[in-house]
């Protein structure tokens, strides 16, 4: 199976290590427009595979879509990063023109390929990916709720003083500092509510830092992060390209599906071979599903950005 990641940056490089790492995938493509910055990229990642044990085939190119031919999946992390300050909807005039034309090209090359967007913001950047392309609501998903979740449960298991694999939970809503909805009324530690263990005010206190969490990062970094979203989006393609059905909050197409329509915002799937297979409709109550309207709200607000 071949997998192609667009954009050589810090998070597509993470991304294409951690897909080689797993060895599910035969090849992964990087490509950029930087003259041989993704050949340089995959070369330096092909010196690493004696070293941690994978067979995974990575090639780089210089804006050569041909050489994605037959993905059957492909990821965009293209576009500018974010800086200290920034939100990410203040990327979306450059970003958009730039994930609209990859997403022709992919499907040009690839015509049966899933589309995994990363690309700030997310939420409208999937949204656009689907006027650009027509594609089934199925084969496009955005990334943001498997990355936020990460972080909310990061943020717990500190909180708890327990292992990240002790913690479930859940972020839901638009990938945004103030559009995510960390369910805390659902996060369980090894299946145990987790307000049996913190306060109803810590758990506003996980939840805020949650939300922020990628504006803390880059407030540190100087940049977007990298590591936690390579591995989200390693962790989706695994999903996809291993057929494990297991369920994500992604970005998705939604009509009807939670009182909601004509926008892409992130609430669970399952994902398998086709891309999303369900969209999951889980009980809110009355504070989340106010929270989601007005997360909805600010995404459409987004989204009219697109023709302005």
């Amino acid at each position: 199976m071949k997998v192609t990641v667009v954009g050589a940056g810090a998070v597509g490089a993470s991304c294409a290590e951690y897909i080689a790492i797993k060895n599910f995938a035969s090849e992964v493509v990087i490509v950029d427009i930087k003259e041989n910055y993704a050949e340089g990229k995959a070369m330096d990642l092909m010196q690493t595979a004696s070293l941690n044990g994978f067979d995974t085939k990575i090639t780089g190119s210089t804006n050569d879509y041909s050489k994605t031919a037959g993905s059957a999946i492909a990821v965009i992390t293209s576009g500018i990063p974010r800086k200290p300050g920034m939100t990410r909807e203040e990327l979306i005039g450059i970003n958009a023109g730039i994930v609209k034309s990859v997403s022709e090209n992919i499907i040009k090359h690839s015509p049966d390929a899933i589309i995994i967007v990363v690309s700030n913001p997310m939420d409208t950047m999937t949204y656009l990916a689907h006027q650009a392309t027509g594609l089934p609501k199925n084969r496009i998903i955005g990334m943001g709720g498997a990355l936020d979740s990460a972080r909310f449960k990061y943020r717990l298991s500190e909180a708890l003083g327990a292992p990240a694999s002790d913690v479930d939970g859940m972020v839901i809503g638009g990938h945004s500092d103030t559009g995510m909805i960390p369910l805390t009324s659902l996060a369980t530690r090894n299946s145990v509510p987790v307000s049996e263990f913190l306060s109803e005010e810590k758990l506003e206190e996980v939840a805020k830092a949650t939300m922020v969490g990628g504006a803390t990062l880059t407030g540190m970094l100087g940049t977007s992060a990298w590591y936690a979203p390579g591995a989200a989006v390693s962790a989706m393609v695994q999903a996809i390209a291993c057929d494990t059905k297991k369920i994500f909050p992604c970005s998705t197409l939604l009509d009807g599906e939670y009182g909601l329509s004509d926008l892409c915002i992130g609430v669970p799937v399952v994902l398998g071979k086709d891309g999303i297979e369900k969209i999951v409709e889980i009980p809110l109550n009355d504070a989340e599903k106010a929270k989601l309207a007005e997360s909805a709200a600010a995404v459409k607000k987004t989204n009219g950005l697109l023709n302005a």
